[in-house]
């Protein structure tokens, strides 16, 4: 039988039903993976402060996955964190000014170690933004914001496929990711999930051998590759099924929780 140590779980798409909510029995199986010594940590495009937010019934403890893992936290300490270059920031922001201004219907999320910021202030772009953003402020100019940058999350409601090619230009120093039907993140070539959840089992001296791990998108795709027990979810995508090792059903059906009754009960 495997040996599991370490548990971790994308978030929309995988672990979230399709209302964008935690199923209630997973709250019991994380108390019962604390007894057993088995680290559960949510892996996220979101920001820290959101999947904070989402998990504060069972926070303390937990290790947390955030910004595509640009940023692992764990009880309010950075385990370790990957920000841009100010300049290379402030290009891929005018780029994509300019993609707006030629009629992408888009808008770009400065994602910091202290928040989020966004310069387009429409409710209708807000109250898609903030279902990922718990700490998000409109600000006059993003390149005048004052934070370190984590990644840039683009929001664009047609055509995200047409904004990663918009940004082609900057592939050779920042990884481009369609991240969701809607999203684009630009993040550091040094980082990734996989990374992040690499940095987490040396941080917990845990290998690949006793992790599993839960995904449904591309940006996923690495850190499956660092579990030997890699599920991919029913209703992912191909590339992500063709991946992954295991089968989980849809996130609607609660494949996580489902998979996870299976490894508390071996």
């Amino acid at each position: 039988d495997a040996d599991i140590r370490l548990i971790v779980s994308d978030m929309d798409g995988t672990l979230l039903d399709e209302h964008g909510a935690v199923p209630d029995r997973l709250w019991g199986q994380l108390d019962r993976l604390r007894e057993r010594g088995i680290a559960f940590a949510p892996a996220s495009g979101r920001q820290y402060a959101a999947l904070h937010r989402l998990f504060a019934r069972a926070i303390d403890g937990m290790c947390v996955i955030a910004d595509n893992g640009s940023i692992v936290v764990q009880d309010g300490e950075v385990l370790s964190s990957v920000t841009l270059e100010r300049d290379g920031v402030a290009a891929i922001v005018r780029t994509l000014r300019q993609l707006a201004a030629d009629g992408a219907d888009l808008g770009i999320v400065l994602c910091g170690r202290r928040g989020a910021a966004v310069e387009r202030g429409d409710e209708r772009f807000l109250a898609e933004a903030g279902e990922y953003f718990a700490e998000l402020s409109v600000v006059d100019d993003l390149l005048a914001h004052d934070d370190d940058v984590l990644k840039l999350a683009v929001l664009d409601f047609h055509d995200p496929a047409a904004v990663a090619a918009g940004l082609s230009a900057f592939q050779a120093t920042h990884q481009i990711v369609v991240s969701s039907d809607r999203w684009v993140d630009v993040m550091s070539h040094d980082v990734d999930k996989g990374v992040a959840v690499r940095a987490l089992q040396r941080r917990l001296g845990v290998t690949p051998a006793q992790t599993a791990v839960f995904g449904d998108f591309l940006n996923d795709l690495q850190m499956l590759d660092a579990a030997e027990h890699s599920f991919a979810m029913a209703n992912a995508h191909p590339t992500v099924r063709e991946r992954a090792r295991h089968r989980a059903a849809s996130n609607a059906e609660h494949g996580v929780v489902e998979a996870i009754e299976r490894l508390l009960a071996r």
